[in-house]
């Protein structure tokens, strides 16, 4: 038998508690509330189902949005992301696959449109050799610092 100190009998009891009310409180919410409700046309119209031409074309548009980042989330891609710009840009490249542009156009076309922040990996540019080459640097920079303070210590 294991035995339970004070303080972790607290501990405990505590979280069993918050776990008997997180339940009640579900139970009473399901009780309460429609919880499957049948859906309404507007909700099955929203839902996204694009017919593409091929199984080609479909990978490459979810490659596509997968690589671009959402301009208002902004730590989603265009995939995981619900927000209605997400959406109007699933749309968009969709709409580009199925006219036949290149993956570098449809890139040059998001990044002329909103910068090179919809870009998961942003091109290697004058603007950005910071954001390239900096954790690089901060690496030296702490290698160096404590390779040094290692010495010091040592003498």
């Amino acid at each position: 038998m294991v035995k339970f100190t004070g303080a972790l009998k607290r501990v405990l009891l505590a979280m069993a508690f918050c776990i008997a009310g997180l339940t009640g409180s579900l139970t009473a919410y399901a009780q309460t509330a429609q919880v499957f409700v049948a859906a309404d046309t507007e909700l099955v119209e929203s839902v996204e189902t694009f017919q593409f031409r091929s199984i080609v074309d479909q990978n490459r548009a979810i490659a596509l949005s997968k690589g671009l980042r959402c301009p208002q989330c902004q730590n989603q891609n265009l995939i995981e992301s619900n927000s209605p710009v997400a959406k109007d840009l699933r749309l968009k490249v969709y709409q580009m696959v199925d006219q036949g542009k290149s993956d570098p156009e449809i890139v040059e076309y998001m990044t002329s449109r909103f910068g090179d922040f919809v870009l998961y990996k942003p091109k290697l540019l004058p603007s950005t050799y910071i954001l390239w080459g900096g954790p690089i640097l901060l690496f030296i920079l702490f290698g160096s610092v404590a390779y040094y303070s290692i010495r010091k210590q040592v003498r």
